[in-house]
């Protein structure tokens, strides 16, 4: 076997998973680094994902899942809006930091909670994909583990943990995808249905409102205030 090919065998193994269904939806990321070296103890390991405009995370919800130490995950760059349909919002940068898993030797994992965006109304099919694009495997470690042939080359500057703000100096590495990239199906309402859910809707709360009138008015007292003058 040649040398280059022995070299790109031993490149991490990126593997994801997307668990539960509907609009709210974990993705489960591993890396096995493929070392053999006892000294991956001593890295850093974390997975840049890029989300699609379809797909958003919820950085409160983050914020919670990190003080519970269950994932580590850093929002990169501009403020996620969570209100946004698909059509206004713009793409997203997550930095997830990678933990041993420890059913596997060498290797890292992380869950990261994904939520679908609304869509406008389709014509005809009732669904949508969003694809997410291929990720970032990001490593940093206290000694070299890694062949020259799986590093691309340049370090990139993010920060060190969520929170240690401090940038730290990580490899950009080149790695195997073991699955294809991931595609979600998102549903989204048909055109020719706009008017019928519109009337639905405006019925549906004028007759709300009138029976909390009605229940208001019926069983409601009231506390007439005299003017004094």
């Amino acid at each position: 076997m040649p040398e280059h090919a022995s070299a790109q065998n031993s490149c991490p193994e990126v593997t994801q998973w997307l668990l539960k269904d509907g609009f709210h939806r974990d993705l489960l990321s591993r890396i096995k680094l493929s070392t053999g070296d006892e000294g991956t103890g001593s890295c850093i390991v974390a997975i840049k994902i890029h989300l699609p405009k379809g797909l958003y995370v919820d950085p409160y919800e983050l914020t919670s899942l990190n003080r519970h130490n269950i994932t580590e995950a850093l929002v990169i760059g501009d403020y996620v809006d969570l209100e946004v349909p698909e059509y206004l919002a713009t793409e997203t940068d997550v930095l997830v930091y990678m933990k041993p898993d420890p059913e596997c030797d060498y290797c890292f994992r992380a869950t990261l909670p994904l939520h679908c965006r609304y869509h406008q109304p389709a014509e005809i099919d009732g669904e949508i994909s969003a694809i997410t694009k291929s990720p970032e495997i990001l490593v940093h470690c206290q000694k070299r583990l890694l062949s020259t042939e799986c590093l691309e080359g340049t370090k990139i500057e993010e920060p060190c943990s969520r929170k240690n703000k401090q940038n730290c100096h990580w490899d950009s590495v080149k790695f195997q995808l073991v699955n294809q990239k991931l595609e979600l199906q998102i549903p989204v309402g048909l055109k020719h249905h706009i008017t019928l859910v519109c009337t639905g809707t405006l019925v549906t709360t004028i007759l709300c409102a009138s029976l909390i009138l009605s229940a208001l008015f019926k069983h409601g007292e009231f506390l007439l205030v005299q003017n004094p003058l």
